[in-house]
């Protein structure tokens, strides 16, 4: 899918999230700095898409405006059929509980649980309960069963890391937004990771949206957005690394 840029918030494929005319500014007059300038895009359900672009191009701010994780100065964005404008905080926090899973570069550990409590905390909180067939799947596929009763202080980083990426899927949310999830990871543990998260779209049917700055990483997606100076200036089907890093060059990066 292309990204359409059209005035309704509904497309003819299945959107998973998706922003019409989203603005977002920071400080007032002479200070005042647009980090969103107008952004019409879809997230596309069954999709792995990446967001790069060059540093203060937007790309965290698309990720947390279209997460509910920090409120559009201006425009629409929605989460399946649900307009984020028009809900209270609580209810927001609600979306996000039951519909997003999040990976963030900073992992988010709770250093009191174990890595088994830190990966069930959103179902705990939701007060639902864990479907052990996908959940022992998941932890398989990590490799994680013989650390599921470390603390994080007692996980490596790359142990870490997945332990915050079982917690995003055991949940089955409709859609994971990750931030820069392998930029804390060696080559080695990162490329594990990002097959991995490939692997919960192809095989799964996971909806993935990342921001990342590297062309090994956004090679592993669907689809790349290019942001420069807030808007989406370019996007990419079927990316290679080689690709990408050619688009990031013409952009200055």
């Amino acid at each position: 899918m292309t990204t359409t840029l059209i005035e309704t918030p509904r497309t003819s494929v299945a959107v998973a999230a998706s922003m019409r005319g989203g603005t977002k500014t920071y400080g007032h007059g002479d200070a005042e700095v647009r980090a969103l300038d107008g952004i019409d895009v879809d997230v596309a359900t069954g999709e792995f898409t990446a967001i790069m672009g060059p540093s203060g191009s937007g790309k965290s701010t698309l990720l947390h405006t279209l997460a509910g994780l920090d409120r559009l100065t201006a425009g629409q964005s929605w989460i399946g059929d649900q307009e984020l404008s028009r809900l209270s905080e609580d209810k927001i926090t609600q979306v996000r509980r039951d519909k997003i899973g999040f990976v963030f570069q900073a992992f988010n550990l709770i250093p009191s649980l174990s890595a088994r409590e830190n990966i069930t905390l959103p179902l705990d909180i939701s007060g639902r309960r864990v479907e052990q067939a996908w959940f022992d799947e998941v932890i398989g596929i990590l490799g994680l069963g013989d650390r599921l009763t470390h603390l994080p202080a007692e996980l490596s980083g790359g142990q870490q890391q997945r332990v915050a990426v079982a917690r995003a899927l055991v949940a089955r949310p409709e859609l994971i937004f990750a931030d820069e999830p392998s930029g804390n990871l060696d080559s080695r543990s990162g490329g594990e990771l990002l097959a991995f998260m490939r692997r919960a779209v192809t095989d799964f049917g996971q909806t993935i949206a990342m921001v990342t700055h590297d062309p090994t990483a956004a090679s592993f997606a669907d689809r790349v957005l290019f942001l420069a100076d807030g808007r989406i200036v370019d996007e990419m089907r079927d990316p290679t690394a080689e690709l990408v890093l050619d688009r990031m060059k013409q952009m200055g990066h």
